[in-house]
């Protein structure tokens, strides 16, 4: 499995501009890139292949006066700039064609000296190496300091390095690891996801939501309205601009923090994890936006799926059109929709169930049920009656239409 290590690296100032430059050399030639194929598509040619689009952009721009000063930064990180523009192309293509699943990927875009984000890749063939003295040592970049937080466990074929909107820099080491399995346990775990809750387990054990940007939506507000004041383009707004960056950048690091911690912890104490299958998107295009980007869910999930991988352990998602609060943990029998204010309810078999640990051990069973079919079919739970606001209405009945009730299967 492959893996990324962020660091923290302090260069210094002449080190800084020489990054500058590169960041903007590989960005000159991958709108350079995007230029020349859209110049292709809009006269009709054949769409230029990745080996001439290097040649042109590269090899033959350095001969001129315009682009002569490409020379002057390694040719690695000018052919990974290439390289990207290339993903970008086959993942629009794979979209437009079906073959990648998921949102429609957008054409590549043109990128901007004025991004809050630049970065850079070297892999292997640029020979950047790791010094006995910690230090990174980067090609016409030199030895840069690197803050190691804990020790690399193979060799990186790759190394990024990032400046981000805070104005901080960071090496993303690309490593190649083994499993590491855990001791295997007996227990289970199915998760409901929540904004009263974060997290409820289907034993009962409920994770409190720490909202951490709405605990620092105070101190937000008020860099944002010393921003707004600072006049466009001035150098007081550009150190504006940097503080509500970090101050993002703070709570971003705090809510990935606990989130690693969180996951490793359920990993840890359980054989197989199961969680619903929310659509995110849908959630953060309601007036519940920003709870749901503040939760953030799929960087949760993600996080346990990787590392149930890694781990030897189980992880499944279950159908989001799963009715997992609405079904009776006890009996099977799905009820009515329920509004968000109800917390508990109670079945008319005589269960009285906690609305969210009701969840979690619907979409428990949910993913045993799943992954107990060897084949891979979409295993059916037993047949409950439908509400009778669900039942089914035949319009070619006799004497008008009627109501009959129906059998709820799915």
């Amino acid at each position: 499995m492959q893996l990324r290590y962020n660091y923290r690296v302090y260069p210094t100032p002449s080190q800084q501009q020489a990054l500058a430059q590169s960041f903007g050399c590989a960005r000159v030639v991958f709108n350079d890139g995007l230029r020349l194929r859209q110049q292709a598509r809009e006269a009709g040619d054949k769409y230029v292949s990745d080996g001439d689009l290097s040649k042109q952009v590269i090899t033959r721009a350095k001969d001129t006066p315009g682009r002569a000063w490409l020379s002057e930064v390694s040719s690695v990180v000018l052919q990974q700039a290439l390289a990207d523009l290339n993903v970008a192309y086959r993942n629009f293509f794979a979209s437009v064609t079906g073959k990648r699943k998921g949102r429609k990927v957008a054409p590549p875009r043109f990128r901007s000296r004025k991004d809050n984000r630049q970065a850079i890749r070297f892999t292997a063939n640029a020979r950047f190496e790791v010094l006995g003295n910690g230090r990174l040592r980067l090609p016409k970049i030199g030895d840069v300091e690197v803050r190691w937080s804990r020790d690399l466990p193979a060799e990186p074929s790759s190394v990024t390095v990032i400046r981000d909107a805070a104005g901080r820099y960071f090496a993303s080491f690309v490593v190649q690891t083994t499993d590491q399995p855990l001791p295997e346990t007996d227990s289970e775990a199915g998760i409901d996801l929540g904004l009263t809750h974060f997290a409820v387990l289907s034993d009962g054990t409920k994770i409190a939501a720490p909202k951490f940007l709405r605990r620092a939506a105070r101190k937000l507000r008020r860099l944002q309205q010393d921003l707004s004041r600072k006049q466009r383009g001035s150098q007081n707004r550009k150190k504006a601009v940097v503080k509500v960056a970090r101050a993002h950048a703070r709570v971003a690091d705090t809510r990935r923090d606990w989130q690693h911690k969180l996951s490793t912890a359920i990993i840890r104490d359980n054989q197989a994890v199961y969680v619903e299958d929310l659509c995110v998107v849908g959630l953060g295009r309601t007036r519940l936006a920003k709870s749901v980007h503040d939760a953030g869910w799929a960087s949760f999930t993600g996080m346990l799926e990787y590392k149930a991988a890694r781990h030897g352990r189980t992880f499944g998602r279950v159908d989001r059109f799963f009715p997992s609060t609405r079904m009776c943990s006890g009996c099977g029998r799905i009820n009515e929709k329920m509004d968000l204010s109800i917390r508990s309810w109670v079945c008319p078999c005589g269960s009285i169930h906690d609305r969210d640990h009701n969840a979690a051990k619907n979409v428990l069973a949910a993913g045993q049920a799943d992954n107990s079919n060897d084949r891979g079919a979409q295993v059916r739970p037993a047949r409950v009656l439908a509400p009778r606001s669900e039942a089914v209405t035949h319009s070619d009945a006799a004497h008008g239409t009627r109501s009959v009730e129906g059998i709820s299967v799915l």
